[in-house]
């Protein structure tokens, strides 16, 4: 099969997102599928107001509706709500074609934290952009049910997974003998809640990996902690390993895959009992879920991390992209009882399997 995956979350762009979509590239490819990416760097693009080190992008109707069209593509899936979401989707109602989504990002919270929108507008929105799939995935049970009151239809779960192989423990990273190591990896953004880490009073050391808006805020106001910038690749499963308890302070998150690399690296999850950790996590195995974010931290400290790595062994890439063609393949056998999709089946481009596999 030869899938467009439309996206406003790309390289060198380093989020849950880019890495969710590049493993699940990968990942079909191995399978024999293709996957070709609709990104921001395929576009003229504006620094995002507020964010400047995601830029948006300017999409072009004519190119994007060249690429929903060209023939051998058998399937669009539109990842994100951004100007190339918005502008695939235009092109795929205008033409008949079927199309999945996925909500990734709690935009409506976000929204509302930096510049009051109230929450209702937001999921409306995003409402109306998820209607005219013929299927919208989402990564847990916990985010699907509180959709599915917002009024979303057609929601499909699709997990996340991990590089077990990346990721690992390497007990050579480890500085035996010293002071506990407590890790958070992610944007230094508002949303994230990092001051709720960065503000506990814990034993040991604070690492900060990654990069936002506020991070230059944040070093000065909190010297006593260890900023290290974004990482990727092998710098990044170095500072898990290192580790000895994963911090999660976000409590707007819709899954957290960088609890899965964590776990992955042995490390217990400290996290409040929220959506994506609850998801996650398995209390008393995995990390503690706790309101008292301390105490929770505190408490992981004496978690296995053989059972740990053990639980993250379920996640792998493979399952991830199979559970991915099943969603599209169910999504459009349902398409007739779909209301909202009002392409009629003769105007829709049928799916055919692609026999040339990747090389």
């Amino acid at each position: 099969m030869h899938i467009l995956i439309a996206t406003d979350a790309w390289k060198p762009q380093v989020n849950g997102v880019v890495r969710t979509y590049e493993n699940l590239r990968r990942g079909l490819g191995v399978m024999g599928h293709r996957v070709t990416v609709l990104a921001p760097s395929d576009f003229a693009t504006l620094p995002c107001p507020g964010y400047r080190e995601i830029r948006l992008a300017l999409p072009k109707m004519a190119f994007i509706a060249e690429h929903v069209l060209q023939s051998g593509i058998d399937h669009v899936h539109i990842a994100t709500e951004g100007p190339i979401g918005w502008a695939t989707r235009s092109i795929c109602l205008r033409h008949g074609v079927r199309f999945t989504t996925s909500f990734h990002t709690r935009f409506p919270e976000y929204l509302h934290a930096y510049i009051g929108l109230p929450v209702r507008i937001g999921y409306a929105v995003q409402r109306r952009f998820h209607a005219s799939a013929v299927g919208t995935f989402v990564a847990t049970p916990s985010l699907k049910t509180e959709l599915a009151r917002c009024g979303f239809e057609r929601l499909m779960l699709w997990t996340r997974g991990v590089d077990t192989a990346q990721f690992c423990p390497r007990p050579e990273k480890k500085r035996n003998g010293e002071a506990p190591i407590f890790l958070y990896v992610g944007r230094i953004s508002r949303e994230k809640n990092v001051e709720a880490f960065l503000d506990l009073d814990l034993p040991g050391r604070k690492v900060v990996v990654g990069d936002g808006p506020l991070l230059p805020a944040l070093r000065k106001c909190y010297r006593d902690a260890d900023f290290r910038g974004a990482k990727i690749g092998e710098a990044l499963a170095a500072e898990y390993a290192a580790a000895d308890v994963f911090v999660f302070p976000s409590r707007t998150d819709t899954f957290g895959l960088v609890m899965l690399e964590a776990m992955a690296s042995g490390l217990p999850i400290a996290a409040y009992p929220v959506m994506g950790p609850v998801d996650v996590v398995m209390p008393g195995v995995t990390g503690i879920l706790s309101d008292n974010l301390q105490a929770a931290a505190l408490a992981a400290l004496s978690l296995d991390p053989a059972a740990i790595r053990a639980q993250a062994m379920r996640y792998d890439w493979s399952r991830v992209a199979s559970m991915f063609l099943e969603n599209i393949y169910e999504a459009r056998r349902g398409v007739r009882s779909f209301k909202s999709v009002a392409a009629d089946k003769s105007q829709s481009r049928p799916i055919k399997p692609n026999p040339k596999p990747v090389a």
